[in-house]
């Protein structure tokens, strides 16, 4: 009989305890993540073989989503932002040569002027900015005309690597199915 009232009085006890730590745990809130954008920001990093890193690029990416892309979405003879929502960044850790011209290791915003057949690339000194609506030549570092490939598969969201090239990097665009190479030089 001992064991039974023993038996009892423990589950009793254990019952209040539970309520009791029920009564007194706060609720778990669900974070309030936000969705995924439409335009994913990503980065690309041009690294030496020294695994030193040269140059790094932030970027969005939208997606076509079968629309037209070049001379529609993205109109011809007009400054983009190379991307979406905030202006695309380059930073070089070294001084590099783009193209003919030098550019000293720093921070800038990459434009481009897409044309049918060649980009026109615009190094800007105006960083953290949102899209190009602030845009002005006042603020160019460099600017090149590089001619736009075809590419051999269909690019479906806005791309961006840099491959190997001879004695620095070339930086690829793509979208669609159109292509362009930035030649990024180490300076002797």
């Amino acid at each position: 009989m001992k064991h039974l009232f023993l038996i009892a009085l423990v589950a009793m006890f254990s019952f209040q305890s539970n309520s009791f730590a029920q009564e007194t745990e706060k609720p778990k809130e669900i974070p309030n993540f936000s969705k995924l954008d439409a335009s994913p920001m990503d980065l690309v990093i041009y690294k030496n073989q020294n695994d030193e890193v040269i140059a790094r690029v932030i970027y969005s990416r939208p997606q076509a989503r079968d629309r037209e892309i070049f001379g529609k979405l993205v109109p011809y003879g007009e400054v983009w932002r190379t991307g979406a929502n905030e202006s695309t960044e380059l930073t070089l850790y070294k001084d590099m040569k783009v193209g003919d011209a030098e550019v000293k290791a720093g921070t800038y915003s990459i434009y481009t002027v897409p044309q049918e057949n060649e980009w026109t690339v615009i190094l800007n000194n105006d960083v953290h900015t949102w899209g190009a609506y602030s845009y002005t030549d006042k603020k160019d570092q460099v600017r090149i005309k590089v001619p736009v490939r075809n590419s051999p598969t269909t690019i479906e969201a806005f791309s961006m690597a840099f491959v190997p090239g001879e004695n620095g990097a070339d930086l690829l665009m793509g979208w669609d199915n159109k292509y362009v190479e930035i030649p990024f030089k180490a300076i002797n």
